[in-house]
């Protein structure tokens, strides 16, 4: 079995040698002649895989794309090929959730205003949202939901209409998958007349799909004056952004919300199971053969501690300015998806044992750090 996977996923040999010959490639260039005889295509979201590219394979039986989103796939195209696919969803929705989590905190410490009683929107509630709204709940925030499609299916009864939650929340940020037509239509959800209508003060965070926002709107919106806290994650047209937006923004950086060293291997591991699965085989591979032993492993807690505390742990973590002054500083000389393919390693809050007596660290367990006596 040949198996092309994208140079940016990790573990695929660990995980699929078993399965036959590993060939990576770059996601951005791959093209139909490197398909021919592939029996295995493993995908991250910038490889787009539609008839173009698989015009020439011949033997494909397998697509999996590493990602929760599969907008870069066409899925009707596969089927119609009989051939299987697989997305990764819930990979990275911790990854992306303690990405937010930590920008609210440098936001909190720049601004000098209590992440405490704000109130915070979350926008889109599939594994992503939700995940971090079940966070949320440890920090003593009001959190808003706006999902308009899970709440006509009956699963979203504290639906918040997104205009409602734009209007109440001191926070807003968006989960939601790309869809460029139909009802609930996300390209552009964030246009130029929602973006001027924003109450002063409000942040605004993107670290779903760049195009939800009208990127250029939102540069004339800045320009104009507007008092907004950006954090970007995602942008329109990447690889190529759009530049003088950077100046507008807190905290930019190169679509790696998602890009902890458990979330990506996450992905890995689902595609793993789902080939496993097709082929009748056990699958006996796990994550935690794999991944190393953090450099920072144990923090002891008193009873004494506060939100600024919270904060600390957070950023011994991940703190996202780090990832902002690698974009600010790196950008023009290497470019977004090299930068995005260097991107260091960074582990999940779990990867750190919390030790104490106080009963509070229940919250900082919902939050995702690992708790011991």
């Amino acid at each position: 079995m040949k198996i092309l996977a994208d140079q940016n996923m990790p573990l695929v040999e660990q995980y699929f040698a078993d399965f036959g010959e590993v060939e990576r490639f770059d996601g951005r260039k791959l093209t139909a002649e490197q398909l021919i005889d592939v029996d295995v295509l493993l995908t991250r979201s910038v490889t787009q895989v539609n008839n173009e590219l698989l015009a020439q394979a011949n033997k494909l039986c397998f697509v999996g794309t590493a990602t929760i989103g599969v907008d870069h796939i066409d899925t009707q195209l596969l089927n119609e090929k009989n051939i299987a696919f697989s997305s990764a969803p819930g990979c990275n929705a911790i990854a992306v959730a303690e990405y937010v989590i930590s920008s609210l905190f440098a936001l909190s410490q720049e601004n000098a205003r209590p992440l405490s009683g704000q109130t915070i929107g979350i926008v889109g509630v599939g594994n992503i949202g939700s995940c971090l709204a079940q966070k949320l709940k440890a920090l003593n925030v009001t959190v808003l939901l706006c999902d308009p499609v899970k709440h006509e299916q009956g699963l979203l009864h504290e639906h918040v209409p997104l205009d409602e939650l734009l209007a109440k929340s001191d926070v807003v940020t968006f989960h939601v998958p790309l869809i460029k037509s139909g009802k609930h239509k996300t390209l552009h959800m964030m246009n130029k007349a929602r973006l001027k209508s924003l109450k002063p003060g409000l942040t605004l965070i993107n670290a779903s799909r760049g195009d939800v926002i009208d990127n250029q709107a939102l540069l004339e919106v800045m320009e104009s004056g507007a008092d907004l806290d950006l954090v970007l994650d995602v942008w329109e047209k990447e690889p190529n952004i759009l530049t003088e937006l950077l100046e507008h923004v807190r905290y930019a950086s190169v679509h790696i919300a998602g890009h902890t060293l458990e979330g990506k291997a996450r992905g890995t591991q689902i595609l793993y199971q789902k080939l496993c699965e097709l082929n009748n085989v056990e699958a006996t591979k796990s994550l935690d053969e794999f991944l190393p032993v953090p450099a920072i492993t144990q923090a002891t807690l008193t009873q004494s501690y506060s939100e600024a505390d919270i904060a600390r742990l957070v950023h011994l973590i991940y703190d996202v300015r780090r990832d902002d002054g690698i974009l600010l500083r790196s950008l023009a000389k290497e470019g977004f998806d090299t930068l995005r393919k260097n991107y260091p390693v960074r582990r999940e809050f779990s990867t750190l044992v919390l030790k104490g007596k106080s009963q509070q660290l229940e919250a900082l367990e919902q939050l995702g750090f690992t708790i011991t006596n």
